[in-house]
């Protein structure tokens, strides 16, 4: 009887390992794990900039960095601080009355603002988030399975996850570069398509196709480690957790917790790639704006910030990054095995078994 129960739990083990989810499934579960982490990061990064625009006031025209969970995506702040007028987008309000803090400024948006501001900016930067994390998430199983990756890291295999962390995460970024440079001229200089598109055009002529994707090295100096570090430490937590508890399916909250401690491992280690990213980002954005071209490249501004702040401006930022990265990391992994592991089910109910 005994042997007998082994052998059934080991078919069933065989069986799950043996079905996958289809491309659409795997596309269906990373839209829907992106737009969850979206509703819950993004009142966060609404707050924190709030809170930095008091103490450091914005000027009209000044671009700034605003994140969804999923994407940073450079914002320009139209008004200023001292401006009065109502009903527009949070990153173009007066600060209703100073904040003291995270809690009262949440309090004090959902009062004054209503509810919705703390999502404001939120459905724009969608548009651009979510194509690209489906793009990265079903690239990064593909890939991984392309490879001969099972669920548990087995020896002489901790490089898959890498490997196609870095060949997902190049090919994200470097699709979804130019619409983002598109959507920052459009929010900074206000154009219609046509203007933009007749902008892009000359832009082209003028300095090659390549401009399109300019401030991707940067972009990819942070995001392509990140991405290497994040599914080694993922997989490495997921396939501990499965020898706890000897069952290869682990539940929501382990995804969770592994997300979580992935993220935030990968974002201290990289985060003087993310503090190069920022100001590069952000003089691209000025540089969009206004036309005056700031920085000519990244190395040249690793060592405009040594002179001016030493090796520690590097490593600056690092609460606020594991802040943002570890909840987002989270909440995107765990939802995404969950709809994973739902469609597991039901392609098992089927008579036939599904394959990749």
């Amino acid at each position: 009887m005994t042997e007998m129960n082994c052998n059934d739990s080991s078919e069933k083990s065989s069986k799950h390992v043996e079905v996958r989810i289809t491309p659409w499934q795997q596309m269906i579960s990373s839209c829907s794990g992106a737009v969850l982490t979206s509703f819950f990061v993004t009142p966060l990064d609404v707050v924190k900039i709030r809170l930095q625009a008091q103490n450091s006031p914005m000027k009209r025209g000044q671009c700034f960095l605003y994140c969804n969970g999923l994407m940073d995506h450079v914002c320009v702040c139209r008004n200023g601080n001292g401006s009065n007028t109502m009903r527009l987008h949070w990153y173009k309000r007066c600060l209703p009355q100073p904040f003291t803090g995270t809690l009262d400024a949440f309090v004090k948006i959902s009062r004054q603002e209503g509810p919705a501001s703390l999502w404001s900016g939120l459905p724009p930067t969608l548009v651009m988030a979510v194509p690209a994390t489906v793009v990265y998430f079903t690239c990064y199983e593909q890939c991984r399975n392309k490879l001969g990756y099972s669920d548990g890291l087995q020896q002489g295999q901790w490089w898959k996850p890498m490997a196609a962390g870095v060949v997902a995460r190049t090919w994200a970024v470097t699709m979804i570069s130019p619409l983002e440079m598109v959507r920052t001229k459009i929010q900074s200089e206000q154009l219609s398509y046509s203007a933009v598109w007749k902008a892009v055009r000359n832009m082209v002529r003028q300095e090659g196709v390549l401009t399109l994707w300019m401030g991707l090295g940067p972009t990819l100096f942070r995001d392509v480690p990140f991405s290497a570090l994040y599914w080694f430490g993922y997989e490495s937590f997921k396939s501990m957790l499965q020898k706890i508890r000897g069952t290869i399916e682990i539940n929501f909250w382990d995804n969770f917790v592994s997300g979580a401690a992935a993220g935030s491992i990968a974002g201290v280690i990289t985060l003087p790639f993310d503090v190069i990213k920022t100001h590069r980002q952000i003089e691209l954005g000025n540089f969009t704006n206004s036309g005056e071209k700031q920085t000519s490249s990244t190395f040249r501004l690793i060592q405009k910030l040594y002179r001016q702040q030493g090796v520690t401006s590097l490593f600056t930022g690092m609460v606020p990054r594991v802040i943002k990265v570890a909840p987002a990391c989270a909440i995107m992994i765990s939802s995404y095995e969950y709809f994973k592991s739902m469609f597991r089910e039901h392609n098992l109910s089927v008579p036939k078994s599904l394959t990749i």
